[in-house]
């Protein structure tokens, strides 16, 4: 499979994550995949075989678990038209 250039990127919806300690990212990350399995009528086994990652990697992402391998989370992701993605940070954010 050839990578993807930019253009391939930006032409995906992203979905936007900030970083801000534990919770509000991964948390809104773990909320949006288990709404979207459940509003596409998915099992938990069934969007580990569809995205090509383990179930214990998929009850880890709807958990909130904060280490997880960003090219998994994009295989999921993918299922419904989105990834994670680099994004600008406002300039009166705390580094």
């Amino acid at each position: 499979e050839r990578s993807r250039g930019l253009g391939d990127v930006y032409k995906r919806q992203l979905l936007y994550l900030y970083p801000n300690g534990y919770n509000m990212e991964y948390m809104a990350l773990a909320k949006y995949v288990k709404e979207m399995r459940k509003q596409h009528e998915l099992t938990q086994v069934d969007l580990s075989e569809k995205s090509g990652v383990g179930l214990r990697f998929i009850r880890e992402l709807e958990q909130g678990k904060q280490t997880l391998r960003l090219d998994k989370v994009n295989q999921v992701l993918n299922l419904f038209g989105m990834e994670v993605g680099a994004v600008p940070m406002p300039k009166n954010a705390e580094l």
